[in-house]
Formats: structure tokens, sequence, C-alpha cells
């Protein structure tokens, strides 16, 4: 059960339906369900009470954050502990959230390869966008993964951005960025789905940067959809090897 946070944008929720359909197409023997935390449909209290209601006495829920922010330590948590208040012998298992993972990585660096940043421009200036937290490590990813961009390629220069609770904002990133010597700009995206904050991050490139790349959120990339069967299989193996030492002593 993959569960996003949910947006009052339609694209959103579509974005997030595509992800899955790849993980249903490399995995078509499991029961892959979506669900959503708030402002979409189902949330994922209905979806656990669906699972159940079929017969399932256990399920993983793999939650589709990019960092451990609050929707990762608090929303999901609550919404678990509460459908096994209600159905006391339904187990249902936690993976731990998408990032920070090479696929990650990758998966971004493409969309950004696809919106025509070339690697070896000394005038680029990139720029990585993220939601923005108040849960500094997960803005701290972001930064990493900018770094780790900077490193391999002939950039003027990389920086991390953020749509809100954070800084730097976009207008900061890209003047940071022509003090570096960048005169052309590209901002990657480290989104999984489009939405509110994604949008806000491209207007304010166009307004600051003439013509900037603008590169698409993450979505149904096949790395993605493999990252998120690898939280499945990896809480799944935990689960049952902490089965088996339970049953042996």
């Amino acid at each position: 059960m993959a569960v996003a946070h949910g947006s009052r944008d339609p694209r959103s929720a579509a974005t997030v339906h595509a992800l899955l359909d790849v993980v249903r197409a490399m995995r078509p023997d499991l029961d892959v369900r979506v669900a959503f935390l708030d402002l979409s449909a189902p949330r994922l209290g209905d979806v656990l009470s669906a699972v159940h209601g079929d017969g399932h006495s256990d399920a993983v829920v793999v939650p589709l954050l990019l960092g451990r922010a609050f929707h990762a330590r608090v929303d999901v948590p609550a919404a678990v502990a509460d459908a096994q208040l209600r159905y006391p012998r339904f187990q249902v298992h936690i993976s731990d959230v998408l990032g920070p993972d090479p696929r990650l990585d990758a998966a971004a660096w493409r969309r950004l390869a696809e919106a025509g940043a070339p690697a070896d421009d000394p005038e680029l200036g990139v720029i990585l966008a993220g939601a923005g937290s108040s849960h500094a490590p997960a803005n701290r990813l972001v930064s990493a993964v900018a770094a780790r961009w900077q490193a391999k390629t002939s950039w003027a220069g990389t920086s991390e951005a953020f749509a809100a609770a954070a800084d730097p904002d976009v207008p900061a990133a890209i003047e940071a960025l022509r003090a570096r010597g960048a005169r052309r700009f590209a901002v990657g995206s480290w989104f999984l789905a489009p939405g509110l904050l994604p949008d806000r991050i491209s207007a304010l490139a166009r307004e600051h940067a003439p013509q900037p790349l603008i590169a698409a959120p993450m979505a149904d990339d096949a790395g993605v959809a493999d990252l998120v069967l690898q939280r499945y299989a990896e809480t799944l193996a935990a689960t049952t090897s902490a089965l088996q030492l339970s049953a042996a002593l």
C-alpha cells in the first residue's frame, strides 16, 4: 500500500497512480493499492479498512515521501495506529521513506537531462528545488544531492532551493549562482508529482531568470518504482525475521 501526501491538484494524484501502475507491471503478483494522507482520495485509513475487509491479515505501507519529515514521523504512524485499534488482528507494517537513495538522485538527474541541461556547460547554474521542511535533515538531503551533482559536472554551480519553510528560496539561489558565474539556469525537481509547490518553484525561476530549463517531477520513473518495491521487500523481510525469532524463543 503506497501512501502519498495528496494534493488539490488532480495532476498529482494522476501521477501517483501512474507510478503505481509501473510498480504493478514490475510485480503483477502483488496487490498494490494507492492511498493519500490528505486532500486526495482514497485516504489511508479508508484503504486500510478496505484491505482488512478483503480478508488480508497483514499489509505493508510504503510512504511515498522523499525524507523523514512530519508526515513520515507523525501522520503515517498515526493513521496506521488508528487502523490497528479498530482491527487488533490486522498487522500493518510501515516501511522506511524513499529517501535518501541513489535511485532518487538518478531519477531527478534524468528529468533534468530530459529538460535539456548539459553536464558540460560551465555557465549553467543548476538549482535542485524541493518542498522545504522545518525538519532540517530533510532539507540536508536535497543539499547533498545538489553537491553530488556539482562534483560530476562542469557547471558554474549548484544550489538547493525550497518552496517553503526553509532557505534559500529560488530567487536567492539564482542570485548566489549568478555570483559564481552562472549565465544560464536550470531547475531540477526534488518532487515526485506536480502540484502547487512545484508550480511555485517554476514561476519564481521564470520570474528571476531568462528562459530557465525546468525539469519535470520524478513521477513514474522506473527507478522510483523499483525503490518502492525495495522498501516493501525490506519491510517484509524484517517482519518475517522478527516472527521467526519470536517463534524460536
